[in-house]
């Protein structure tokens, strides 16, 4: 299974959590609610979640295999990183430059 797409909304102003993003697998499925967020040291990939009855959280879809989760993972950061940076330097050219006169 390839991952041949991700999209990602960047969230604002709310804390820990950075971004939602979907995933799509083999231009045929989609995984929606996928989010990113600051851990202690680290961003991280967190999948769709529901709230029991008991108070826990369990995800209502996850790799099942290590090795796609890291690659899924390694995907949806680069793919964060690649819409930041984008974003960054579209609100770096709006601001004014230290020589502008008002």
């Amino acid at each position: 299974m390839k991952i041949t797409k991700v999209e990602i909304r960047p969230m604002r102003n709310e804390g820990n959590l950075k971004a939602f993003c979907s995933v799509v697998f083999d231009d045929v499925f989609i995984v929606h609610s996928v989010k990113i967020i600051q851990g202690k040291e680290d961003l991280f990939v967190a999948m769709p979640s529901r709230e029991g009855k008991n108070g826990e959280f369990r995800d209502t879809a996850h790799p099942i295999d290590n090795e796609f989760r890291i690659e899924m993972e390694d995907t949806v950061l680069e793919k964060y990183r690649e819409v930041v940076g984008e974003l960054s330097q579209v609100l770096a050219a709006d601001l004014p430059t230290e020589d502008a006169t008002f």
